[in-house]
């Protein structure tokens, strides 16, 4: 088994290189701007969902609702963000609840469609070593296309949470696919590196799914080594705000976010750093690539400066401490 505590650096790794955009803009223009480079997956012949973690009653890091209703209004304006109920209780574990949620966090600009509040749907996994199918909200098979917006940032089971843990926890609905990816015999008992596969495969199940009609995005901004679903109660954010990145590959934004987090400066970086790898969370990366979903080498395009290439250093290097 790969040992999910270590970081691999980049010229330790092998293979083709994928497409990543960067942009340091962190506003509703660079959320638009970064998306009109991913755009042309998504096709023009189907429903279009945004998976989106709408996070916790009056979370204070999630993506700002009202930079999402912006590329919606301009790009999007037919689209649908989807959400899964939770497996634990809370705020978000039934749809009635769900939906007050919503509501609270300014997620009211457009459909929402809470997939497993009718029922559940089984899609393959292919090549999995721990699933053969997973158990996503049976709505999600209403589209054909998917945009995944993700808020980077820490997770108290999964190190990070990037655009794996934002489908592969996301899209399995609230009672049989997450409880199939937490737990063996109770609630949360799955070791880590085990977890980590386990999300990955999840993810897998939907990106087949949509097969190229899906796209990513995500967003290095207040990232606590906290999820959104902690809501009130995540950890204060020490790391410093970066920038927005798209791309077609999974693999390689995620990569591109935990290599861009590596090239800080330890006093930036300590936080997330030994969340990631006290997780194991380097897994969901080596993992995602046995599995055939992405590449972890990858050319970074500044969209800030004409589309040169840049490397994860250059993303870093006049960061202003968080708040400031």
């Amino acid at each position: 088994m790969k040992d999910g505590k270590r970081y691999v650096p980049y010229n330790e790794r092998t293979g083709n290189e994928s497409i990543v955009y960067f942009t340091r803009d962190l506003s509703p223009e660079g959320l638009k701007k970064a998306y009109e480079k991913v755009e042309g997956a998504i096709c023009d012949c189907g429903k279009v969902a945004i998976k989106l973690h709408t996070g916790e009653k009056n979370g204070p890091n999630i993506i700002p609702s009202a930079w999402v209703k912006e590329l919606v209004d301009e790009y999007l304006p037919d689209a649908t963000i989807i959400e899964t109920n939770t497996y634990y209780k809370g705020d978000r574990d039934t749809t009635s609840k769900h939906r007050a949620t919503l509501k609270v966090n300014g997620w009211d600009f457009c459909p929402v469609d809470i997939t497993d509040a009718d029922g559940t749907a089984l899609l393959p996994v292919e090549d999995g070593k721990w699933f053969k199918e997973m158990s996503v909200g049976k709505n999600m098979l209403r589209y054909e296309n998917l945009v995944v917006l993700t808020h980077f940032k820490g997770h108290v089971q999964g190190g990070f949470g990037g655009s794996n843990k934002n489908i592969g926890i996301g899209c399995a609905d609230g009672k049989i696919g997450k409880k199939w990816i937490h737990s063996n015999n109770s609630q949360w008992d799955v070791a880590r590196e085990e977890l980590m596969e386990k999300i990955s495969e999840s993810t897998k199940a939907t990106i087949d799914y949509f097969g190229k009609h899906v796209c990513y995005v995500n967003v290095m901004r207040n990232m606590s080594v906290s999820c959104d679903c902690e809501g009130l109660a995540a950890e204060p954010v020490v790391t410093p705000n970066v920038g927005i990145l798209a791309s077609t590959d999974i693999l390689a934004i995620d990569q591109a976010c935990v290599d861009i987090i590596y090239a800080m400066k330890p006093e930036e970086n300590a936080a997330l750093k030994e969340r990631m790898e006290s997780r194991h969370g380097h897994r969901q990366l080596s993992y995602m690539k046995e599995l055939g979903m992405g590449n972890d080498r990858y050319v970074l395009i500044d969209l800030d400066n004409d589309e040169v290439r840049i490397y994860p250093k250059d993303c870093v290097k006049d960061l202003k401490p968080f708040g400031k």
